[in-house]
């Protein structure tokens, strides 16, 4: 006698399912943040951390047994740093981010302008109407200057 065996095996790796699910949080997680926020908290981090590393060491050369006051300056700058640095951390976060925008457009454009380039060598049609453009635009500027 015949037994046929039907066993349903999974069409995906699990773990390639949790990756992909990992990927699709982080990417919503990405959509969600607006940039300026972390961008300005990561300076700001990197500011009151590299004012704390400064701190650190001016105070271990004056700790001989004051250990509590030297954690309070220490502190306390850590504090005032954050005060202080807060508002042009986000303004510089803001700042970068729009930097890399205008880049990222700017790549964007010259990359199509290549690409309808590289298209106008290869058909006449398209090099004509371009020339056709240039020469109506060389037109319209010597307009305005009559």
């Amino acid at each position: 006698m015949t037994a046929f065996a039907h066993v349903d095996y999974p069409t995906e790796h699990p773990g390639v399912e949790r990756a992909e699910n990992v990927v699709a949080a982080f990417r919503r997680a990405v959509a969600r943040s607006d940039g300026a926020r972390g961008a300005g908290s990561l300076l700001l981090a990197a500011g009151v951390a590299g004012l704390l590393v400064v701190a650190n060491r001016v105070v271990d050369t004056w700790v001989d047994g004051h250990l509590v006051a030297a954690w309070m300056v220490l502190w306390v700058i850590a504090f005032a740093g954050i005060a202080i640095f807060s508002a042009p951390a986000r303004s510089a976060g803001v700042a970068l981010r729009a930097a890399g925008a205008r880049w990222a457009e700017s790549r964007r454009l010259a990359m199509e302008d290549e690409k309808t380039w590289q298209l106008a060598v290869k058909d006449l049609r398209v090099m004509a109407d371009i020339s056709h453009a240039l020469d109506r635009r060389a037109v319209d500027d010597i307009r305005k200057y009559r």
